[in-house]
């Protein structure tokens, strides 16, 4: 077995599979775990990706925002335990694949250039209703099953 094959053995036990797919352009909040001292919250970080570097299990993403007008740019590992959800807020529809020339445009240039996508926007919606549906029929299929056994009395 070569090295790149033994580590992706390695790395697959710890890649999450539980995250979203999104790309650069879209705007995801992120629900970051936070230490501070002894306590540990949850913070949300809301803004554009502009990067996804992939490198297997290194893979991380950049994520850019302006707060109280200056422009703050965090990275973040995707397989780290410390991200409790990624929830795509919004998806965007960009050209390339690092969206680096954000930085110096405003807010609605910015909104300009990045069109909302609506294709993804309705297949994100196809795929919530299906599951919605699976969830359902689930759970009807347990009620049933349950009203059907004698209650343990």
């Amino acid at each position: 077995m070569n090295r790149g094959a033994l580590l992706k053995v390695v790395e697959a036990k710890y890649t999450r599979a539980d995250l979203p797919e999104f790309r650069p352009g879209d705007t995801v909040r992120v629900a970051y775990r936070v230490k501070e001292g002894n306590r540990t919250r949850v913070q949300n970080f809301e803004g554009i990706v502009i990067k996804i570097k992939r490198n297997g299990y290194n893979t991380s993403f950049t994520v850019r925002k302006v707060s109280y007008g200056v422009g703050v740019e965090r990275i973040f590992p995707l397989n780290s335990p410390l991200i409790e959800k990624i929830e795509i807020v919004q998806r965007g529809r960009a050209r390339r694949a690092k969206l680096y020339f954000i930085r110096e445009l405003s807010e609605r240039e910015i909104r300009r250039k990045l069109r909302a996508d609506r294709k993804r926007i309705g297949q994100d919606q196809e795929r919530a209703q299906v599951a919605k549906e699976e969830a359902e029929a689930a759970q009807d299929a347990t009620q049933a099953a349950s009203e059907g056994e004698p209650s343990p009395e």
